[in-house]
């Protein structure tokens, strides 16, 4: 598809990318090596504030309330209270609006970097080697971050002005919850489109799974161990609800021909034990064992559903099990427990995403569907706004040796600075 903008605008624009290239890359390190992990995203979020100020948004900083929050439909379970930390939202508000809004969304906070011994760098010292940048949060999601920043900026030295009103956002604990999204959902954003450059590959998601969260406890029967039998090990307890939630997940991944794209993938279900902590005393019978993990499902399909679903079959173990009944396995939900959605072609915003790629890279625009939480569904799910998630190349993604490919990362900062420019419409900046 033909892009819609002049060929001028066009060679403006990228020129203008290519040209402030560095600096974005600049940026993207000192992002990078402000680490923040969940529930200390503040000292990053201060750094995306003051970029905003400095390039005249108007920007507002605000909390996650989860006492307000916790009735609405975008709320996941949290297990933090959010204390001193916060969501950036910056505004470009023309003077008048002749074309069609935009929310560009980027979440700050980071997964643990695991024993950064095994590093081959640092995981926060953002060290650039060769066409890759390494560190935790450079692909998922900080080099989306900036290209979402430095793509406005480069419509802007490009010498044009959107012709109709941007949000960027900058939010907090998507990888946990969602929350931070769904926090600027209440307040009411909202937009005629929303792209959120996560690690796609150049690629546009079209579907994602839905994702719930969760917590077992089991107890067991503390003893000492020259009289194993006399008591009930909480750790092989745990061993048995994992096991039991694996036949959960190959009853769920046996549904998958029945949603089109999602027969494709191997896993779409996707159960993953995520931690596990158990015992008091190494010559002990262990009397508690905690795991938390997560397990996908398919759009069209509620949290609920799946939820009811899961406890049922928990109860199911127990019965078949005597070992299982004595553990008392207990369920609490923590975290995202949130549909799936899918973005059906014909959208007018994939349209003109497609066309920006196009125009960058000469290769028509794939679609493919992520198999895991993206913040999109929120907005496609409970504001029903177009959300496209479109991001770098990437590597070992939430693994040791983080990186994001720079190449792909400047064709993704020139395809947003496109898709912006064409979605928003562009006017010369008043006085040129």
């Amino acid at each position: 598809m033909p892009s819609l903008l002049p060929e001028n605008a066009i060679s403006a624009i990228t020129d203008a990318v290519d040209a402030s290239f560095e600096k974005e890359i600049a940026f993207l390190q000192e992002i990078v090596r402000s680490p923040s992990l969940r529930g200390e995203e503040a000292g990053v979020q201060e750094i995306v504030a003051g970029a905003l100020n400095s390039r005249g948004y108007q920007v507002e900083t605000y909390p996650i309330d989860t006492e307000a929050l916790k009735d609405h439909p975008a709320y996941s379970p949290a297990t933090i209270d959010y204390a001193g930390t916060y969501n950036v939202s910056g505004r470009k508000q023309p003077q008048s609006t002749q074309g069609r809004s935009l929310i560009l969304n980027a979440h700050v906070d980071v997964v643990p970097t695991a024993n950064p011994d095994h590093w081959t760098h640092p995981p926060f010292a953002a060290i650039r080697e060769g066409d890759w940048l390494y560190g935790r949060g450079a692909g998922d999601m900080k080099a989306g971050l900036a290209a979402n920043l430095f793509a406005v900026d480069a419509i802007e030295a490009a010498g044009f002005q959107l012709q109709a009103p941007l949000e960027f956002q900058s939010v907090i604990d998507e990888e946990v919850t969602g929350n931070g999204t769904a926090a600027a959902i209440l307040r009411g954003a909202s937009a005629d489109a929303v792209l959120i450059p996560e690690p796609t590959d150049e690629d546009v998601i079209f579907a994602n799974s839905g994702v719930i969260k969760f917590r077992i406890s089991v107890q067991g029967v503390p003893a000492h161990p020259r009289e194993p039998a006399s008591g009930l090990s909480a750790i092989e307890a745990a061993f048995l609800v994992i096991g039991g939630l694996k036949t959960i997940e190959k009853r769920w991944n046996d549904e998958k021909h029945q949603h089109s794209g999602f027969d494709k993938l191997s896993n779409p279900a996707s159960l993953n034990i995520g931690t596990i902590h158990g015992g008091e005393w190494p010559a002990s019978i262990p009397f508690e064992c905690k795991l938390e993990g997560r397990i996908g499902f398919y759009p069209g399909d509620t949290p609920a559903h799946r939820m009811a679903d899961f406890e049922k079959a928990l109860e199911s173990l127990c019965s078949e099990d005597p070992r299982l009944a004595r553990a008392k396995p207990e369920l609490e939900w923590i975290g995202t427990c949130q549909a799936g959605y899918r973005l059906e072609e014909g959208s007018a915003a994939e349209a003109a995403l497609s066309a920006a790629h196009e125009c960058v890279t000469g290769t028509p625009l794939r679609r493919s569907i992520m198999a895991c939480y993206l913040d999109a569904a929120l907005y496609m799910n409970h504001c029903g706004i177009p959300s496209l998630t479109y991001g770098p190349l990437t590597r070992n993604i939430h693994g040791i040796d983080e990186c994001v490919n720079l190449p792909s990362l400047k064709r993704v900062t020139r395809t947003i600075a496109l898709f912006t420019a064409q979605w928003c419409g562009i006017s010369p900046k008043s006085g040129l």
